[in-house]
């Protein structure tokens, strides 16, 4: 199985080890593509501040971390697993997991990010800022220029089992399965479900979305449970205790929906 999961926004502060190499993170067919990204992103920040500012559409509260992007080759790195942080990875929670759901993390976890592409958790990188929507004077837009170097990539990463797709629309842009690996793909919406007036209201609610997409996968990774297929992965989830509506697709090679309804918000 393996796990695409969205960044997080904010993220811890870089390690004090070692800095960054590029060629020791997974997915090697992505490192000139993170290389080239890499160097116009630290070129950019070493500049003019304020353009940086602007094309990473940060706030001036975020002045900051133009200068921490100028680092980037210097700074320390930590396993991606301890740099993002925020709802879904709070719920997650890699740290506490036990050490046979740590393997399993560490096997089927697969971060998306405007800088690296993709990344494992164990793989070591320093704290950055750089989203999918970019646009980089040079480069363009990151999610079409990951979009290429992706669909050469990606569809080894998946190997033959299950694709379960937790990733915002922006970073989903940047590599859709297609064919064979779209059919045993997975994306779930988090809905809840409120009764008003004797009528059943569904909704999106952000925060509640990543919280259980993060309990989701830990408690995949927890139960050791290896779903092969969408329906395989319907009926663990709801041994585990979730909601799931599905529906099989209309078309071979489109990807499954997974609806987990719930009724309470924390």
């Amino acid at each position: 199985m393996l796990v695409l999961l969205p960044p997080s926004e904010g993220k811890a502060a870089s390690g004090r080890g070692a800095p960054l190499k590029v060629e020791g993170l997974s997915l090697p067919g992505l490192n000139e593509a993170r290389a080239a990204v890499l160097d116009e992103l630290v070129e950019l920040c070493a500049g003019d501040e304020e353009k940086a500012r602007e094309v990473l559409g940060l706030s001036e509260g975020l002045r900051g971390e133009v200068a921490k992007n100028a680092e980037l080759r210097t700074a320390g790195a930590r396993p991606a697993g301890e740099i993002y942080t925020g709802v879904l990875y709070d719920a997650l929670g890699l740290t506490t997991l036990d050490a046979a759901a740590k393997r399993r993390a560490a096997k089927s976890l697969l971060v998306f990010s405007g800088l690296w592409g993709a990344v494992r958790v164990t793989d070591r990188i320093p704290s950055y800022r750089c989203s999918m929507g970019v646009k980089l004077p040079g480069l363009g837009a990151l999610n079409a220029y990951w979009r290429g170097v992706m669909a050469d990539v990606l569809p080894e990463a998946a190997g033959q089992g299950l694709v379960l797709d937790l990733r915002s629309s922006a970073y989903a842009s940047a590599w859709k399965p297609k064919g064979e690996v779209a059919g045993r793909t997975a994306t779930v919406r988090v809905l809840h479900s409120q009764v008003v007036d004797g009528v059943e209201k569904r909704s999106v609610v952000s925060h509640f979305n990543k919280a259980t997409k993060g309990r989701i996968v830990r408690d995949l990774l927890q139960s050791g449970a290896a779903p092969e297929s969408p329906a395989e992965l319907v009926e663990t989830l709801r041994g585990l205790g979730y909601a799931v509506e599905a529906e099989a697709p209309a078309k071979a090679g489109k990807a499954w929906q997974l609806d987990v309804i719930v009724t309470e918000i924390h």
